[in-house]
């Protein structure tokens, strides 16, 4: 065991200093949403932007972060009828770089002809989607958690019409996210989908992962997320640990393992462009993959340990990055799709 955990860690340190080459962000000063100069006394709906019949961008106003944040919307096919929500959530730059499932796969397209509001907030770098315990000197206050499940869940449905019934799902970062929400929040998700993340926060190896995140590519401070390593929020927040509370829920886990797989193909349309960025992509998007391979495999013993039945997707190769998370949405689509009656 002690081999196979410096061969995990010696995977995550070299996904730490190549986590910004695969995922395309930037060093610059992190902006998850716009500051108020006088904030408004609650959260709320700031403007609506339409960019077609189907496809609209909310500004919302998050009292607890004191930001208006971009919530990119695509309505079902009928409207007809109230319809459920599926929360879409992102990576390790929150979109916040522009690079979104709208921009990186078919995603949208694929789900252009589902009954369901697809909704995708812009911002939450390296963030987690979590309350964090103090304010970090470079990402700001972050309170995803109580944006995505207090704030943003009513101003949705009473704007869109909805039914009431979400689910939700993410890739790498936010794939950690999506598993402690949905283990943390009761019955606010019927249905969760998690794509390459390590889904492991508390243990030695888990904070390690995070730390890396955190604090070598987004240059902050996990402690400011959840302290130092004995602070029980590392534990609150670790679906492996509150995996008690996923139970009753539709549940997908999917990871690759890290060896070349049908979407890295040089110039493909899911590869890194040019040599290097090729390189890149098989070379360090392969190292990890497998390091969040480790994470998913774990979480699926926990979960059966606990008798808690999932839907899983083990694909004989792949990297980290989009064909193999499109190939992902679109494989859980029937486990969402039945959590949300559809």
């Amino acid at each position: 065991m002690r081999g196979e955990n410096r061969r995990v860690l010696c995977c995550l340190a070299a996904f730490a200093a190549v986590l910004g080459v695969v995922v395309g962000v930037t060093t610059s000063t992190v902006v998850s949403g716009t500051a108020h100069a006088a904030p408004p006394t609650g959260p709320g709906i700031v403007s609506v932007r339409e960019h077609d019949a189907r496809n609209l961008t909310l500004t919302v106003h998050s009292a607890a972060m004191g930001l208006d944040i971009p919530v990119e919307v695509q309505r079902p096919a009928d409207t007809g009828v109230p319809r459920p929500v599926l929360y879409l959530l992102l990576g390790a730059a929150g979109g916040v770089d522009g690079v979104t499932w709208a921009t990186n796969t078919h995603a949208m397209e694929f789900l252009a002809d589902k009954n369901v509001n697809v909704v995708t907030p812009i911002g939450g770098m390296f963030s987690y989607y979590t309350d964090w315990e103090r304010d970090d000197p470079r990402l700001g206050r972050q309170k995803w958690k109580t944006f995505l499940t207090t704030e943003l869940p009513p101003l949705i449905n009473a704007y869109l019409g909805t039914d009431g019934r979400n689910a939700i799902a993410g890739y790498s970062m936010s794939a950690t996210a999506t598993l402690s929400l949905a283990a943390t929040t009761g019955d606010l998700y019927s249905g969760v989908a998690a794509y390459s993340g390590c889904v492991q926060t508390s243990d030695p190896i888990g904070q390690q992962f995070v730390h890396l995140v955190v604090d070598q590519w987004g240059l902050s401070n996990a402690e400011n997320m959840w302290g130092r390593a004995d602070d029980p929020q590392w534990a609150l927040n670790d679906p492996y640990v509150q995996a008690e509370g996923l139970r009753g829920k539709a549940i997908y886990l999917s990871s690759g393992n890290g060896l070349p797989g049908a979407h890295d193909t040089y110039n493909g349309e899911y590869s890194l462009e040019g040599p290097f960025g090729y390189a890149d992509q098989l070379v360090l998007g392969g190292v990890i993959e497998a390091a969040v391979n480790y994470c998913t495999q774990n979480m699926r013993t926990r979960l059966d340990s606990l008798g808690i039945p999932a839907s899983y997707h083990f694909p004989g190769a792949g990297t980290h990055s989009w064909g193999y998370w499109e190939d992902a949405l679109r494989d859980s689509w029937p486990v969402l799709a039945d959590s949300l009656g559809l």
